[in-house]
């Protein structure tokens, strides 16, 4: 039996071969260790002095208050009050998702609004806190205090928030604020808006944000570990926004919304002497503290599918047929034209029928009206008057004379989102229809044109601005609902002066008086369409109903109302304006399947002019 001896040398070497490798290995990490070393304490000192720095001082933007809003008389229509705030900072969570999920445990967040809340987080950098739940009350408040310290990095802020004290009046032309939108922050400079949660979304607070919204200021702060806040070290103080002083009268605004309470439509009123808008109302409206507090998103959609749609603006955007309301103007174009007289009568037989023709264009007034000159005509609202006219005028004229009255394009009124409307004519139908060139234009098409139907369709701002024209005799202003806005600084007002608009001109001046004339025996005269509404007045009213039809009714047929489905009733209008003699308001109101304009809208110009002009003189 052999006996294996020890390999000594086999041993050394493997002994040495570990010993080196153990010493490179010790090497590289040195030699590792002095590179960071050399990175982290020379080459990129600067920056992480920096950054450490910045865990004991923070830069904290402090955001403007708003400026506040005020009707014509110093009434606040928008004003800001301290409310609690639940914000979070994200980069103080731990779990984001964990920390949500648990502030809807405790009924401090609805589930419903996780989404928007994770998109907030999403687009803002995770040390700028972000807004939760908005004007919490005391008991949730509370809640969350007691249960504090489960969630770090969420706390509650006591923050101005804006506050509209008469909820939805008003509120098509204030418009509301809303949480900044990625939208937002690609129109706004995001500087100006650090620490801002909230900004103008339409009406006034949306056209008049700059002098609004004021200007940022900084604050230095020392923060431990966690983040609270030990000691201010620097302050710049923000600059406050501007006020805004509008051209609304709130207790005329009140009064238009009381007359339209239940049912859907627009009343619109101007003075005619500077363009001043008094009221602008669209009913249904909503409460517009809804979008300031943080609307939630089952309250938004119920809105959204609200089949009364309140949040159209139908006083700038909604397009109607203007019907009747318009004939004084068409009048006042046949004596400009030389197409009529003012002694000239038209036999009213019900009816109107085109040349080589069979088909009855019907007048309201299914027996007829008799022979019928342009002032019993308007007062009557003769249709088979006014088919003729149309047919004298010509749908090129009776365009070109209707658009130096505003209709079929923009007001320019102070407030984005209006809708320009449609004013038919040649040129017009040639680019939005495919026809051929014997086929652009029918007389039929000139007809319906004549008593406001067909393819006109306008604003309840724009009947508005033609009713100032008219009581301006050919002299109005472009409708404004700013007046002024002070200097939060020097508390110095800056007053918007009225603009001037292009006049209308007729070939007499008196021919004014034949239009006005019938205006003004629609309200007063034995036989006017408006009589019951001008009934006992104080003053003298110029007015002319209107009606739009909403479905078409077959020539055997006969319009009842009880009938039709509400939605397919005829729209309600009427314009006027007042005193007749010296016009201190112009004002058009629109029913939406109101049914006639001298039962139904008619009476409610009436409360408005009362609730203005009888004020005026008490």
């Amino acid at each position: 039996m052999t006996t294996r001896l020890k390999d000594h040398w086999r041993e050394q070497r493997l002994f040495l071969a570990r010993v080196l490798a153990s010493g490179a290995i010790v090497v590289g990490l040195t030699l590792f260790v002095m590179v960071r070393l050399v990175d982290l304490q020379v080459l990129r000192f600067e920056h992480f002095s920096e950054l450490s720095r910045g865990n004991r001082v923070r830069i904290e933007p402090l955001p403007p208050t708003r400026g506040l809003i005020y009707d014509r008389n110093g009434i606040v229509l928008a004003e800001n009050l301290p409310s609690y705030q639940l914000e979070m900072i994200p980069e103080q969570v731990d779990d984001i998702d964990a920390s949500l999920e648990a502030l809807v445990g405790l009924g401090l967040l609805q589930a419903d609004d996780l989404e928007r809340v994770r998109t907030d987080i999403r687009r803002q950098p995770n040390f700028r806190p972000v807004a939760l739940r908005y004007r919490l009350s005391e008991e949730e408040v509370a809640r969350f205090a007691v249960r504090r310290q489960q969630f770090p990095g969420v706390e509650i802020q006591a923050r101005l928030i804006r506050h509209y004290p008469y909820g939805s009046v008003a509120v098509h032309a204030l418009g509301y604020v809303g949480s900044v939108s990625q939208a937002d922050l690609q129109r706004l400079e995001p500087g100006d808006y650090a620490g801002t949660t909230h900004t103008g979304k339409i009406g006034v607070e949306f056209a008049q944000e700059d002098a609004l919204h004021g200007s940022v200021g900084y604050r230095q702060v020392l923060v431990n570990a966690q983040g609270r806040i030990l000691q201010e070290l620097e302050r710049t103080s923000p600059s406050p926004g501007s006020d805004v002083f509008l051209t609304l009268d709130l207790e005329l605004q009140l009064a238009a919304e009381a007359a339209l309470a239940g049912r859907r439509g627009s009343i619109v009123a101007i003075d005619p002497r500077n363009g001043h808008v008094l009221a602008l109302v669209s009913q249904p409206g909503y409460d517009a503290n809804l979008f300031s507090a943080g609307i939630s998103t089952r309250e938004y959609r119920g809105l959204q599918e609200d089949p009364d749609i309140p949040l159209f603006n139908r006083a700038l955007r909604g397009l109607y047929p203007p019907g009747s309301t318009i004939k004084p103007v068409l009048g006042l174009a046949g004596l400009h034209y030389g197409a009529v007289a003012p002694w000239q009568r038209v036999y009213c037989l019900g009816y109107y029928t085109l040349p080589g023709s069979s088909h009855r264009f019907r007048d309201w007034k299914r027996g007829g009206h008799g022979p019928m000159n342009l002032h019993d005509a308007v007062a009557q609202s003769c249709d088979v008057y006014f088919y003729e006219l149309a047919l004298k005028l010509g749908i090129d004229n009776m365009h070109d004379f209707l658009d130096g009255f505003g209709l079929g394009h923009r007001s320019g009124i102070d407030v984005p989102a209006e809708k320009a409307g449609t004013l038919p004519s040649r040129e017009w139908k040639r680019n939005n229809f495919r026809r051929r060139e014997d086929q652009v234009w029918f007389p039929g098409e000139t007809l319906i044109t004549g008593i406001g139907q067909g393819f006109l369709q306008t604003t309840p701002l724009q009947l508005a601005q033609m009713t100032a024209f008219i009581a301006g005799r050919g002299q109005a202003f472009r409708p404004t609902l700013v007046a002024a806005v002070s200097d939060p600084a020097s508390s110095d007002m800056l007053e918007f002066e009225p603009e001037a608009l292009t006049p209308v001109e007729v070939s007499d001046p008196a021919l004014w008086d034949a239009a006005i004339e019938g205006m003004i025996e629609v309200m007063h005269g034995p036989r006017g369409t408006a009589r019951a509404a001008g009934a006992d007045a104080p003053y003298r009213i110029a007015g002319k109903t209107g009606t739009a039809q909403v479905v078409n009714i077959a020539q055997d047929e006969k319009y009842d109302a009880e009938e039709l489905d509400e939605r397919l009733r005829d729209h309600a209008l009427f314009i006027a304006f007042a005193p007749a003699e010296d016009p201190r308001i112009a004002v058009s109101v629109l029913v939406e399947n109101g049914g006639s304009g001298s039962g139904t809208a008619a009476p409610l110009a009436r409360e408005v002019l009362d609730n203005y002009l009888l004020r005026e003189t008490q």
